[in-house]
């Protein structure tokens, strides 16, 4: 009797450590990624889907702001998100990572810029830095223009003003989707009147208009920065497979001012502009993806090069 009470629990302890291993893979067979909405995200956001979809990932994606984001990771309704900013992020993630609720899988992408911008003529009028922008406050209609709402960038500048530094008081920070600020910016430069807004690189901006930084705003702004993937605690313990790939999933700024130009300025759609990226550079997905493997445990890579046609 003893011996088949053993027995018996032993087979149910490994029934159910069998039926914890089956959900463990089925939670590891889906994956969520939130997208900010700037097209840098969008674009490398959708990079990321189409090659986990081809892997046979069930891939959902949803569009919330940066707060919402890392609140979203911090409660495991999010896996993974590509736009963690840096430096310009650093006062919003760092006690996310401090409490251990966020994990850095990755610096996915080097030589990042990030701050104030002016149009070249502006520029050479005089208005160079921060300290410059209260001389400009007539030109510039005590306007500075930002991006969407809740933005960090936003919410710096608006501290600055708040606190009437160099000069700002009497400015207003103008609030908008990424595309309504850069219509501001086309309409600016065509009548070659002054403006001052957020920029940042990679970004078509710096192709489609001719335009120079801002010195000042280097405690929150930094230099060049870097993006990182960052994801909910745990999650590339829990799926190392899918870890794996995001580990070795990096970008550079000529992929992305590539495909983010044919979003913006051909109007494609963005996994149409990607698709049609990866086509013309079919090799640069091998390092992402050297031992990664599909959920079915077959090899990775030519799953994907099938699925996208590469």
């Amino acid at each position: 009797m003893t011996k088949l009470k053993t027995t018996t629990a032993a087979l149910l302890a490994a029934t159910t450590l069998a039926a914890g291993a089956a959900h463990a893979q089925s939670q590891c067979d889906e994956i969520s990624f939130s997208d900010v909405g700037w097209t840098d995200i969008t674009t490398t956001t959708s990079t990321a889907a189409q090659i986990f979809d081809a892997l046979g990932y069930d891939v959902n994606v949803r569009v919330l702001s940066v707060p919402v984001t890392f609140a979203s990771l911090e409660s495991d309704d999010v896996d993974v998100f590509l736009g963690n900013w840096m430096p310009s992020q650093t006062a919003a993630i760092t006690p996310y990572l401090d409490e251990g609720t966020i994990d850095t899988v990755a610096e996915n992408l080097t030589g990042t810029i990030y701050n104030l911008a002016v149009p070249t003529y502006t520029y050479e009028k005089g208005l160079q830095s921060y300290e410059d922008l209260a001389d400009f406050a007539d030109e510039l209609d005590d306007t500075i223009y930002g991006i969407e709402p809740g933005n960090e960038g936003n919410t710096y500048l608006i501290g600055l003003i708040d606190e009437d530094e160099y000069g700002m008081g009497d400015f207003t920070l103008r609030e908008s989707s990424e595309q309504g600020m850069l219509s501001e910016v086309r309409r600016a430069v065509d009548r070659e009147e002054d403006i001052v807004f957020l920029g940042w690189a990679p970004h078509p901006m710096n192709a489609n208009f001719d335009i120079q930084y801002l010195e000042g705003g280097e405690e929150f702004f930094g230099g060049e920065g870097v993006v990182n993937t960052i994801s909910r605690a745990g999650f590339v313990d829990d799926c190392p497979n899918a870890g794996k790939l995001l580990q070795q999933m990096t970008f550079t700024l000529d992929m992305e001012n590539t495909i983010m130009g044919l979003i913006l300025d051909e109007g494609m759609d963005a996994d149409e502009a990607v698709q049609q990226w990866l086509s013309e550079n079919p090799a640069v997905i091998e390092p992402w993806l050297e031992g990664v493997t599909t959920t079915d445990g077959e090899e990775g890579l030519p799953a994907v090069q099938q699925a996208l046609g590469l």
